[in-house]
């Protein structure tokens, strides 16, 4: 059995702890739409996890799991693998204790933006 699979069966994601989460690298995952998009749906159900493949993202597969990498890696999503599918939650509870108010600022502005742009 691979060095990165339990007894379960389940491979395990590296991710930051809380501690280790920085403002300036959640600022750079949330800088591009494609991942401020992953992050608005995820909010919108913050407590379910969901694969990969339920974001239609107008990005090739391979771009897609950089996104998802990135988001990881600066501590906005948690990824557990479920089978062979890679789940995602939003780590709302993380970020909020760590900078109060600001996922719920942008996401606010990015939903006004979203507004914004489909009335033109």
């Amino acid at each position: 059995m691979p060095a990165a699979a339990t007894a379960a069966g389940t491979r395990e994601l590296p991710h930051p702890t809380r501690a280790e989460i920085r403002l300036e690298g959640v600022l750079h995952a949330l800088s591009d739409p494609v991942r401020l998009s992953i992050v608005r749906d995820l909010a919108a159900d913050s407590d379910a996890l969901f694969a990969c493949s339920y974001f239609d993202l107008p990005v090739t597969k391979s771009t897609t799991t950089h996104h998802f990498r990135v988001l990881r890696e600066s501590g906005v999503v948690r990824q557990a693998y479920r089978g062979t599918a890679k789940m995602n939650g939003l780590r709302r509870d993380d970020l909020d204790a760590l900078f109060p108010g600001l996922l719920d600022a942008l996401l606010a502005a990015a939903a006004r933006q979203a507004a914004a742009l489909r009335s033109d």
